[in-house]
């Protein structure tokens, strides 16, 4: 009895760990996204006013004279090409950074039900394995044993569950670290 008591308090530290990791990448990975997102929309709020700027310098330049005309225009389209360069910065952040932080969301959620089901397992073993302590304090053999055998599904149950847990996590954690670099 000890000895599965301790498999149950080792099983309920690792699951508040996986718990605490999850937790940890929803709270941080959505403030990255949200500041990523701001960024993103900052600079092409940027790039928006620097088109603005560009057709201003083209209209002004139409009412001077040829040689300022060519000097304008030639740094109208110097800046124009540096705005490409924005865009570009714009269309990369979105793709690469802020759709993967994104998915994020739904892949923590989807986690978060993993560990839903793996609880429910282990608090059904647990009740098992309280309903067994008190059987055998009764001490009829024909409950013992249907009880124990009660106990071990519910047990391998939760096993099964915590390890389908572990290899998720392990999966999800891969997963972070691939997206972060």
């Amino acid at each position: 009895m000890m000895m599965l008591g301790r498999g149950l308090d080792a099983r309920d530290n690792q699951t508040r760990q996986i718990q605490d990791a999850v937790s940890n990448v929803e709270k941080h990975f959505g403030e990255l996204c949200q500041i990523f997102a701001g960024y993103v929309r900052k600079t092409a709020r940027l790039r928006d006013k620097a088109d603005l700027l560009v057709n201003e310098i083209y209209a002004y330049a139409a009412t001077e004279t040829p040689n300022l005309k060519v000097g304008l225009k030639n740094f109208a389209d110097e800046f124009s090409r540096l705005q490409d360069y924005r865009q570009a910065e714009v269309d990369r952040l979105e793709a690469k950074v802020v759709e993967p932080l994104k998915s994020y969301g739904t892949i923590v959620k989807l986690k978060r039900d993993d560990l839903k089901a793996t609880l429910t397992a282990k608090n059904r073993e647990a009740k098992q394995l309280s309903q067994l302590e008190k059987t055998r304090q009764r001490n009829p053999s024909d409950r013992h044993i249907i009880a124990e055998s009660e106990l071990q599904r519910a047990s391998l149950d939760a096993t099964r569950t915590t390890r389908q847990l572990e290899e998720t996590i392990d999966n999800f954690e891969k997963q972070k670290i691939k997206d972060i670099k």
